[in-house]
């Protein structure tokens, strides 16, 4: 498999790289390119039809928020938080290939979780070649993630990164528990979103930190701010699988409804709705009446109410960047961090 081309990802709407100081910019692109290349070298196989899978897949990568976190948070746990090519080791650009391994597997197979169609505006593995090879798929990337894993030499990467792929599954088995469960509450759906979207980011920051020597406090400092990182981000992600355009966000749309997922603009409406308004949404919700509902929630400030706690929790990860030393390292993840609620893909 090629390799990717030495460019600044676009993020997909998180965060133009090329705003960044220009070093800075520079040396995410090129590290990010090297990434690239560790995890294409893993997956390459000697079987054709198993390469054309992983090709397909490749389209996947789109904003590399978690690699990218890796590597800035390695950076910010440098003694001298600078943009510096030594500052990143063999050893974080293993730990960045592993985790987007992690991550996509869960994107393929929550696509057949969903019965999706549209990955990155391109058709899902589930839909050209069936669910059974999108599973096998899924479990091919976890299994190469910790083959990939073990070759970093560090017992404690691997067992951060094996507790927290439990913690992923975990969070989507109690997600699965509780589709159609309209009385599910705040707490358990932030409690889903923790384990299923944002362990996986706050560990991608704590690790990067501690592989550059960071001193606890950092990578505690870190770890917080990639766990509110990581809430915001889902409910952002929840809110435009509501009221985005499928044109923009580029993956099919409604999904949580169609399956049952009941997300927090939904738990905020049913929580402050009359007994009428609640019996109105209920049977929208059994219906899949996605736009009849979506009226209602935008009229009733429950979108706007989802948008304001993604907020805070921004908020709240950018104050844990205080234990980061000022530089530039900490400039962009704090840039980062007000992206989540500014994107609209």
């Amino acid at each position: 498999m090629a390799a990717a081309p030495a460019t600044i990802p676009p993020m997909n709407g998180m965060l133009n790289l090329a705003a960044a100081p220009p070093s800075l910019a520079a040396l995410l692109a090129e590290q990010l390119e090297l990434v690239s290349v560790v995890f294409e070298r893993q997956l390459a196989s000697d079987l054709s039809a198993v390469n054309a899978l992983c090709l397909h897949v490749e389209h996947y990568r789109g904003k590399m928020l978690r690699p990218t976190l890796v590597l800035l948070s390695g950076l910010a746990g440098t003694p001298a938080n600078v943009a510096e090519p030594a500052a990143l080791t063999d050893k974080h650009r293993i730990i960045a290939a592993v985790a987007e391994m992690i991550h996509m597997a869960t994107l393929v197979h929550d696509d057949v979780l969903d019965e999706a169609d549209i990955r990155r505006r391109g058709a899902t593995v589930n839909r050209i070649w069936g669910n059974e090879t999108a599973v096998m798929l899924g479990d091919y990337l976890i299994s190469n993630a910790f083959h990939l894993c073990s070759t970093a030499g560090d017992p404690a990467v691997n067992l951060a990164l094996g507790k927290v792929t439990n913690t992923l599954c975990e969070g989507e088995l109690i997600q699965l528990h509780h589709r159609g469960d309209c009385g599910v509450d705040e707490a358990t759906y932030l409690e889903i979103i923790r384990r299923k979207t944002a362990s996986l980011i706050a560990e991608c920051c704590r690790l990067g930190a501690m592989v550059s020597g960071a001193p606890d406090r950092l990578a505690g400092a870190l770890h917080r701010y990639g766990e509110a990182l990581g809430i915001a981000f889902q409910i952002q992600d929840d809110l435009l699988d509501l009221v985005g355009e499928e044109r923009i966000v580029g993956k099919s749309l409604g999904r949580d409804l169609d399956k049952g997922k009941i997300t927090l603009p939904i738990i905020h409406f049913l929580r402050g709705a009359s007994h009428a308004e609640r019996g109105t949404a209920l049977r929208l919700i059994a219906g899949g009446d996605a736009e009849a509902l979506r009226q209602r929630l935008i009229g009733s400030g429950a979108v706007e109410r989802a948008g304001r706690a993604a907020a805070d929790l921004v908020d709240q990860a950018k104050q844990q960047l205080v234990a980061v030393p000022a530089g530039e390292p900490r400039d962009l993840l704090a840039a980062m961090a007000d992206a989540v609620v500014a994107r609209d893909r």
